[in-house]
């Protein structure tokens, strides 16, 4: 039997990061399984449209450099802008529902001691994705607005607001509650919640600009540069290359999925704060003693 992580724990640093790929490693299949059920539909739409917004891009690069792009050649414009609005809702919607069954999946995870009931899991993702829409916008616009006045305050707000979903999913507030005690239930936790989200974003971006690698690699290969003959018209073309393409989509696929070791840290942060304050996972603990099954 897989080892059942107990999620309702004080942790520090270390033991939030070493956790979350153990919970990765040992839920591995079912977790990433279930997202794909749910998901699944929305993502090949959006890599597809990411498939042919690269194409268009081509086309669009072929118009500048041939000066026609406001001769009579508006089609492109239109079909790029179409594939762009595509790709967004299709986007959004994967992250939504991917981010929402991730956080259920870890609910009934801890509700039930490892084990996952899907359908409920399914049932509450489909009944609250508006909730995750909502909330997503509200904490999207917040954040943003901080950053653009100055990066301090971005940075402040985002702390307490990458822990709204989880106030929203596993103590069932609102989309309004979840936003407003993010910051009263991050109080005197933001240094190390804001060291945590660091690291893991670090780890996170250097892994996924690995994933980068070989596609730039090739466009390189293609441009010239390491023969020495660099060839300008190749970048281009490069847009439109199927091998390319196929790179920089597999390339996102694995961004994608890595944004889940975000996800899962955020909710140990959640966790290692709550048990600090309310000692839920102390309680539960003593309440089992001397019961058997």
């Amino acid at each position: 039997m897989k080892p059942y992580i107990e999620f309702k724990a004080q942790r520090d640093l270390g033991q939030i990061i070493t956790d979350t790929f153990n919970f990765i490693r040992n839920e591995f299949k079912h977790f990433f399984g279930l997202i794909l059920q749910v998901v699944l539909p929305y993502l090949l739409v959006m890599f597809a449209a990411l498939a042919f917004y690269f194409y268009s891009v081509g086309d669009l690069t072929n118009l500048i450099t041939n000066d026609t792009l406001f001769k009579g050649e508006t089609q492109t414009l239109i079909v790029l802008f179409s594939t762009v609005l595509v790709l967004i809702v299709t986007g959004i919607i994967a992250y939504v529902l991917a981010h929402s069954t991730a956080l259920y999946y870890i609910k009934s995870y801890v509700e039930n001691g490892g084990i996952i009931n899907t359908d409920e899991v399914k049932d509450n993702v489909k009944n609250s994705f508006w909730n995750f829409v909502g909330l997503g916008i509200l904490v999207g616009l917040t954040v943003g607005i901080g950053f653009a006045l100055c990066v301090l305050p971005g940075i402040y707000l985002l702390v307490p607001l990458s822990l709204s979903f989880s106030l929203m999913v596993f103590k069932n507030q609102s989309v309004s509650d979840a936003f407003s005690n993010s910051f009263s239930f991050i109080k005197n936790e933001w240094w190390i919640s804001f060291l945590t989200i660091l690291v893991v974003g670090i780890i996170v971006g250097v892994i996924g600009s690995i994933f980068s690698v070989p596609a730039m690699i090739y466009n390189l290969i293609k441009m010239g540069v390491f023969s020495g003959e660099i060839d300008p018209t190749a970048q281009s073309a490069m847009f439109q290359d199927p091998v390319y393409i196929i790179l920089n989509l597999l390339s996102y696929a694995l961004k994608y999925f890595l944004n889940f070791i975000s996800i899962i840290s955020i909710v140990f942060i959640y966790f290692n704060i709550n048990e600090k304050k309310n000692f839920s996972g102390t309680f539960d603990r003593i309440d089992s003693l001397g019961k058997t099954e």
